[in-house]
């Protein structure tokens, strides 16, 4: 079994620059957390794109789509702003008739600062990946949920099964 992981940008890549006082999309650290990890799966890592998930358009999520359903590997994970994660999660419906376990996952707060939760939610996408069943999950907050049956509920900054 080898993962597949896809980097869109999102609050997981995001760097802070004092001097702007605003949030920066940097170099993916998803390869540094998973070596830092021991993670010996083998597994590879490309670079989709490097946006907010607010940013992201229907044409970047199509190119999502294209990536994933191009993709030699079956079990693919997506790293992913949250603000829009189930937008995607939607657009990528059909990977169960494709034989492909898609896990999309993001953080809340930067993987670079010390209070990330970064590090877990990428180690429960790692383990999901591995385990679920062809289609779309959502792993986020300790909690694998189907893509299609998930919302962000705001006013708490968490994912619910909707």
């Amino acid at each position: 079994m080898s993962l597949l992981f896809l980097t869109t940008g999102g609050t997981i890549d995001k760097l802070y620059f004092d001097a702007l006082s605003e949030y920066q999309i940097g170099d993916s650290v998803v390869e540094r957390i998973l070596r830092t990890a021991r993670v010996a799966l083998p597994f590879r890592v490309a670079e989709l794109m490097r946006k907010d998930s607010l940013e992201l358009t229907d044409a970047d999520r199509a190119t999502i789509r294209t990536a994933v359903e191009g993709a030699p590997e079956t079990r693919i994970v997506i790293t992913h702003g949250t603000d829009t994660m189930t937008d995607t999660a939607r657009a990528l419906a059909g990977m169960a008739a494709a034989g492909k376990t898609v896990v999309l996952v993001g953080a809340l707060a930067p993987a670079r600062f010390a209070e990330s939760d970064a590090t877990f939610n990428l180690g429960l996408a790692v383990a999901t990946a591995q385990v679920a069943a062809p289609g779309v999950w959502i792993a986020m907050n300790g909690t694998v949920f189907d893509g299609a049956k998930v919302r962000k509920d705001r006013s708490i900054n968490s994912f619910v099964a909707a």
